[in-house]
């Protein structure tokens, strides 16, 4: 079996466990319907069942249900004598009536008696539907299947979680329950310790990882205060007169 088929057992399993009271040997009322479909797909139900549940289980059915499928054992033989292979319920019907109505009569309203309804009959299914706290087992793809659990079984388990969600615990309970915590160092902190985080401030870049940048080659740099396609001229000192009449006279001296 795949390990996702396993848990969604468990799962469904766990929920009627927590919810509805059931627990193992888990009892299974199987139908004429579902031994017919389980002979036809070549399924022993008596391995296949307990081993897809991974639980002890007790496969029931009723003289209602075997009577029944006696009266078309020529087309269902095969089927009554897997059936006649499970425990006997007393349903406590003088007179046998129908398989499914003896089926219904059986779980009730409530289902007090924690069934497991196995059927392939779609019309009896979609009645448990309506009603909380029944498992559907049916077979698929030649493999027993637990439907996931109906919407009024989620609500009724909803409104009994919500009733009793304080009757878990009571005041003297938790009282010891914190008190045990204290002792075993496990008690949770009211106020959490918030970490401040400081805001770095700015800095100016490293100046020797800036890189210089390189000129183009062909590349003339340009001159400030140079208008373009202009040659600046250079500028000329002139010397004073007194200076100029010196110079002329030691030349002419010499």
């Amino acid at each position: 079996m795949k390990i996702t088929r396993y848990k969604k057992v468990q799962k469904y399993l766990k929920f009627y466990y927590n919810n509805f009271g059931f627990h193992e040997p888990y009892q299974v009322l199987i139908d004429g319907t579902f031994c017919f479909a389980a002979f036809k797909e070549q399924i022993n139900i008596r391995e296949q069942i307990p081993k897809y549940l991974n639980a002890q289980a007790k496969l029931l059915t009723t003289r209602c249900i075997i009577i029944e499928t006696e009266k078309i054992s020529k087309k269902a033989h095969a089927a009554l004598t897997i059936l006649k292979q499970f425990g006997i319920h007393e349903c406590g019907h003088k007179e046998p009536i129908s398989g499914s109505n003896c089926i219904l009569s059986m779980i009730g309203k409530r289902n007090d008696k924690h069934y497991i309804l196995a059927s392939q009959d779609r019309d009896l299914q979609e009645k448990f539907r309506q009603k909380a706290g029944v498992p559907l087992l049916y077979l698929h793809s030649k493999a027993p299947t637990l439907e996931k659990p109906s919407k009024l079984s989620y609500e009724k388990a909803g409104r009994t979680l919500e009733a009793n969600e304080f009757m878990f615990i009571s005041e003297t309970q938790n009282e010891a329950l914190k008190t045990m915590k204290k002792a075993l160092g496990v008690e949770e902190k009211e106020v959490e310790t918030k970490q401040v985080v400081k805001k770095k401030k700015p800095h100016n870049p490293n100046p020797l990882s800036c890189k210089k940048k390189k000129k183009k080659p062909g590349q003339i740099p340009k001159k400030e205060n140079v208008g373009e396609g202009k040659v600046r001229k250079r500028k000329k000192n002139k010397l004073p007169k007194h200076v100029k009449e010196q110079l002329k006279s030691v030349v002419s001296s010499n």
